[in-house]
């Protein structure tokens, strides 16, 4: 078994967000001189107990105070993001951690997120932005060849080469790409399936032990839709831990 950390990253509202921009920091240089291997890094909008909009940053400087850890966004929220935009921020992180780095992804669980970007998530039309958003992405990712898209939410142009010069042409450090794991937090996720249908890692926070046994069935559902296998070893687990003074 493997040892990692999610961070949400939880600070009292009252902290200053650069004071809670160090502390986060501090604390992966400190997880990764104890061999920790691995972090997640949560994203919100709407949650001040949770005031981190763009864990991309966090890892960004963490990068250059950590050896070997490797870090993840927990997750980007792929509603809220227009996928050729962060599949290029994605691809140009990932070269600079040279191998040290994951894409965590999910479909957003606050009603308050889905209020402020006017996304119908009672709906279920997050999770449809979720799987069109990723497979853009991947796609864009794997192509070699220009192609239109237009899907539900977006329409996409990989472009072919405009004026000698221009082109698309930033892909990820990792081939095709990082390793991908999933987010799940509802009983029988849909977006677990998701991990299954793809092979991707699937996440289950912490919400309710109870829920984790129908989370490895939404896995298991959609790899068995595929044709897949789901891997356990594969399954990331998120429980809380508390550390004091003895």
């Amino acid at each position: 078994m493997k040892l990692g950390v999610f961070m949400m990253p939880s600070h009292p509202p009252e902290r200053d967000f650069y004071a809670g921009h160090q502390w986060d920091l501090e604390h992966l240089e400190l997880i990764d001189q104890l061999g920790f291997d691995e972090a997640w890094i949560g994203e919100h909008f709407t949650a001040p107990w949770e005031p981190n909009p763009a864990p991309d940053l966090l890892i960004a400087q963490a990068l250059l105070r950590t050896q070997q850890i490797k870090l993840a966004p927990g997750a980007h929220l792929l509603p809220y993001h227009h996928p050729v935009e962060l599949a290029h921020r994605v691809a140009f992180l990932d070269h600079m951690a040279q191998g040290r780095f994951m894409l965590g992804v999910g479909s957003s669980g606050l009603p308050s997120d889905w209020k402020l970007f006017n996304v119908d998530g009672f709906d279920g039309e997050h999770r449809r932005m979720t799987r069109e958003a990723l497979d853009i992405m991947i796609r864009l990712w794997e192509s070699d060849e220009p192609f239109e898209f237009t899907g539900e939410y977006w329409s996409v142009n990989r472009i072919d080469t405009m004026l000698d010069t221009l082109k698309f042409h930033i892909k990820p450090y990792q081939k095709p790409y990082p390793p991908i794991g999933i987010a799940g937090v509802t009983p029988g996720s849909d977006t677990l399936k998701i991990a299954g249908e793809n092979g991707f890692m699937p996440m289950s926070l912490n919400i309710s032990p109870s829920y984790l046994a129908t989370h490895w069935q939404a896995v298991s559902e959609g790899a068995d839709k595929a044709g897949r296998e789901a891997k356990r070893s594969d399954w990331r687990v998120v429980r809380e831990v508390y550390i004091g003074e003895p």
